[in-house]
């Protein structure tokens, strides 16, 4: 490991400042490679991560790495507001139970394989195995989404696939819940123990809708920049909530963009959000990038790579079983299961809870070979969910030609640019 001397010279805020730039940079110049060779933007930022990591470069302080933990759940909030503003009513109505039946097949065929995998096959402690195995059935939300909006991927493809990443791991955090409360358990099981977590869960859920409410109340006639600095306070505020009791805020602010876009059809308010979390993505992807150590891939050895490789085949029959059932078209049928591989926010943090629950050397295999397995689905997944978007038709040629870093997160059509100008003129500077 690379041993640097300048940070010595400054204080902590001149470090910070500078690892942010350095952070910055180097997911921004990847992105010039991983767009020659036409791969998305979060390969590469995968990729900076670990350039510019301990592993390697060793260019950013590991104390410092530590103390922007608190980016994940930043992150994870704006991804899972992001994904709740695609379930309109509408949508739900017209998926109906179909997308229920696929995520319920994709998401428990993941999780039952690694689980039995774990211990039939390495002979590996129940309590471990049903960790992992419940960990197994998330699926990335945030690479999936911007590889759709990178190339404006649409249609129904697209609406089922985003419909399916944020219920398997709504389907994850519950199944994960109940699996901690019977691990946690040094004795019998109590009642409480499985459903205090469930409990508090449905609490964070609770206040997103509360959060929601009184959003639509709050922003009435209030300018651009207030309602992005309104939105923002209230994501920030869900978030730290959740953190306090030490919950995913997956699922809070999933129902608060759902409950918001359902009561008010206010879709310019997440163009303004759309806009404002490239950064904060780049420091996520790349930050996970750099928590990789590349000693660890020995420490997982056989056991990671078959984790990798079972999840993979079982996500894609998951998808490919699920979508027979409910008699999806062919498209939809052979493909939805490629774009199911990306695993990282979600899974990286459950790891952590987990690696809590078991003893030190079983708990650093958990971490170990969810962390690396997690920057290879990210390096794999995102190229994979833009082959299943190609093969599926949901990707035209004419905006692969045109789509350029400018328009990652504009409006897609003509119609709904003028849309998003006539509500801007509308607001009032309060």
């Amino acid at each position: 490991m690379l041993e640097w001397h300048f940070y010595d010279e400054m204080n902590q805020t001149t470090q910070v400042l500078i690892a942010l730039a350095i952070i910055l940079l180097a997911g921004f110049l990847l992105t010039r490679i991983t767009k020659l060779l036409r791969l998305p933007n979060v390969s590469g930022y995968i990729i900076a991560g670990i350039i510019i990591g301990p592993s390697l470069l060793n260019l950013i302080p590991g104390r410092i790495i530590t103390n922007m933990s608190f980016v994940s759940d930043i992150a994870l909030a704006f991804i899972a507001f992001g994904v709740g503003k695609f379930f309109k009513k509408e949508v739900l109505k017209k998926a109906g139970i179909k997308v229920i039946i696929i995520t319920l097949f994709e998401s428990l065929l993941a999780m039952g394989a690694i689980t039995l995998v774990m211990v039939f096959i390495f002979k590996l402690d129940w309590k471990f195995s049903m960790l992992i195995g419940a960990i197994a059935s998330a699926t990335a939300p945030a690479s999936t989404m911007m590889t759709i909006k990178q190339y404006k991927a649409e249609g129904n493809f697209v609406e089922i696939l985003l419909q399916v990443v944020a219920l398997d791991d709504i389907v994850c955090l519950l199944v994960f819940s109940i699996v901690s409360s019977v691990v946690g358990s040094t004795g019998s099981v109590t009642a409480i123990d499985v459903i205090k977590p469930i409990l508090y869960n449905i609490s964070m859920i609770v206040i997103g809708i509360a959060m929601a409410l009184l959003l639509r109340v709050v922003l009435i006639k209030r300018s651009k920049n207030n309602r992005l600095i309104i939105v923002i306070m209230a994501l920030l505020g869900l978030c730290g909530i959740c953190a306090w009791f030490n919950v995913s805020p997956l699922l809070s602010c999933m129902i608060f963009a759902t409950i918001y876009v359902n009561i008010t059809d206010d879709t310019y308010l997440f163009h303004q959000i759309d806009n404002f979390t490239p950064p904060i993505m780049l420091l996520f992807f790349v930050l996970s990038g750099m928590n990789l150590d590349l000693k660890t891939l020995k420490t997982a050895g056989v056991i990671g790579v078959t984790y990798f490789i079972v999840r993979i085949i079982a996500k894609y029959l998951g998808a490919y079983l699920g979508s027979v059932v409910t008699k999806e078209p062919k498209n939809v049928k052979y493909n939805l299961g490629l774009a199911l591989i990306p695993q990282a926010g979600v899974a990286i943090g459950l790891s952590v809870l987990g690696a809590r629950m078991l003893p030190s050397d079983m708990g650093t295999m958990l971490s170990t070979i969810i962390l690396s397995s997690s920057v290879l689905y990210e390096f794999v997944g995102p190229a994979s969910a833009k082959l299943s978007l190609f093969l599926s038709g949901s990707i035209k040629k004419k905006e692969k030609v045109e789509i350029t870093d400018d328009t990652l997160l504009e409006p897609s059509t003509v119609e709904e640019s003028q849309k998003v100008l006539d509500s801007g003129d509308k607001v009032v500077d309060n």
